[in-house]
């Protein structure tokens, strides 16, 4: 079949190819066949602004590897490096009319692998412009910018929007899942700071979604999740002020039993001005770890973290008053591709100690990788409850933290060892849900997660499904746990 960029037939065959496939397949099924010949490849690259890459160029494995290697196997049969929102437009149209699988990337994070295809990688990377307008206090991102552009776009100016710690990660993905950041107590969620998203949908339309137009995707693209109604391609975002802040890293290596309880009970009461990561190593020798930073000088954050230091002094600190942008330079990570399994629950009331003596109990009885494990915390509460949970898709607002356990390993590592692991994980996530609730953070995708689509998305899930079948009909944009069309 040959390729030509004529809209209508376009709509026509990718309409009536795609109305009949099961909407509760996994992506994973869904990718079985689908192969476009060579012709096919070439008209699509003559139609493109950008760049079709496909297998036998080299480093393409590389290219086409995402951050979580334990999906960097599945390889797509090309890399559309999209240059414009037409070049977007252009890539879904083709995936209709040839059938073939598709999956976005934009900094290719996604815990799960759901930016891994065996068909075609839509990757919008190239498209990370940053531009401030001071007269507005708005910046302007474009679909592929990651944490570093909006770093570097934004620290001349002294303003910040809530961001992540990952360099590498792409502001869609975050936005689209909620957006954590240690300025969220104080600021709210990423995508608490939304304006406006302009989208391109299954459909070929480009839409832009704001409080007057297309309200109902807007709605859904502050907490949905990434890559079930259409392409961000471009983004708006209302910035606010930024100073001088108080970083810190603290490490206590001794008295853990009781220090994490203690801080369990503490960090909720501290002011919104804070925002903290607390985890604690797997391992015989558990150590706690702190980190974060508050709008404040040093002396107060001492004397909030009083309680913790009368039950043992800090094997490390380090703690600076800085100007907001040197602070995020000592708080961030560059985000390098790892093997990784993740997984979590939002608690929305108080730890009581028997949470803390179950938490240390697994974390000492951890088999062991070549690489890591933990348990962490992301204190959460303050501007993010202020929202109703019903305002933006995103459901978890009312509680006070995030808890994930996060095991790590490398090539290493004997399949046996990685079985004992992964089984050692998951009686762990069990064991913590007597303290938990069913709840997950969209943006920390678990496809061990059996009621995925609950835990995600709560009681706004049924709004969710009637907006994904209104802009995505023929659910081009699906995965394994994608949003479907009918529950």
């Amino acid at each position: 079949m040959s390729f030509t960029l004529d809209r209508r037939a376009f709509l026509k065959a990718g309409s009536g190819a795609l109305l009949g496939l099961s909407v509760s397949s996994p992506a994973r099924a869904l990718d079985a066949g689908g192969e476009a010949s060579p012709t096919n490849w070439a008209d699509l690259a003559r139609s493109l602004n950008g760049h079709l890459l496909q297998r036998g160029v080299p480093n393409f494995a590389g290219i086409a590897s995402p951050w979580n290697l334990r999906f960097a196997s599945t390889m797509p049969q090309a890399i559309a490096r999209c240059a414009t929102p037409e070049d977007v437009r252009t890539c879904l149209l083709w995936a209709k009319a040839t059938k073939v699988p598709l999956a976005v990337r934009s900094g290719g994070h996604s815990y799960a692998g759901f930016s891994t295809t065996t068909g075609l990688l839509l990757d919008v990377s190239a498209m990370n412009a940053v531009r401030y307008d001071a007269a507005s206090g708005h910046v302007h991102l474009g679909g592929g910018a990651r944490n570093a552009d909006v770093y570097a776009g934004l620290a001349p100016v002294n303003r910040a929007i809530t961001h992540g710690r990952c360099q590498g990660v792409g502001v869609a993905g975050l936005v689209l899942g909620g957006g954590i950041g240690f300025s969220q107590r104080l600021r709210g969620l990423t995508c608490d700071q939304l304006l406006e998203m302009e989208i391109v949908t299954a459909s070929g339309e480009q839409l832009i979604c704001n409080e007057r137009e297309n309200t109902d995707l807007f709605w859904a693209c502050r907490g949905g999740g990434g890559g079930n109604f259409g392409v961000t391609v471009a983004m708006t975002f209302q910035t606010h002020p930024v100073d001088l802040v108080t970083a810190f890293r603290l490490v206590w290596s001794t008295h853990v039993d009781e220090l994490l309880p203690a801080a369990l009970d503490l960090l909720s009461s501290t002011p919104d001005r804070l925002g903290c990561k607390l985890s604690v190593d797997a391992g015989k020798e558990a150590s706690l770890h702190l980190l974060g930073q508050i709008v404040g000088a040093k002396d107060e954050l001492v004397r909030l973290l009083a309680p913790l230091y009368r039950i043992a002094t800090p094997s490390h600190e380090a703690i600076s008053t800085l100007p907001y942008w040197k602070s995020q330079a000592f708080l961030s990570e560059e985000g390098d591709p790892e093997y990784t399994h993740e997984r979590s629950r939002y608690v929305f009331k108080p730890m009581p100690p028997e949470a803390s003596a179950t938490i240390l109990d697994h974390l000492r009885r951890w088999p062991g990788t070549s690489e890591d494990a933990d348990w962490k915390m992301f204190l959460a509460g303050g501007a993010v409850a202020r929202v109703a949970p019903e305002a933006t898709a995103f459901v978890h607002r009312k509680a006070l933290m995030l808890t994930s356990i996060d095991l790590e390993w490398s090539d290493e590592d004997s399949v046996e060892t990685i079985a004992a692991n992964q089984a050692w994980l998951d009686a762990f996530h069990e064991a913590m849900r007597p303290f938990a609730s069913g709840e997950s953070y969209q943006n920390f995708s678990d496809e061990a997660e059996t009621g995925y689509l609950r835990a995600y998305y709560g009681a706004n899930l049924d709004r969710l499904v009637e907006i994904k079948r209104k802009y995505d009909p023929t659910n081009l944009f699906r995965f394994a746990q994608s949003i479907p069309l009918v529950l």
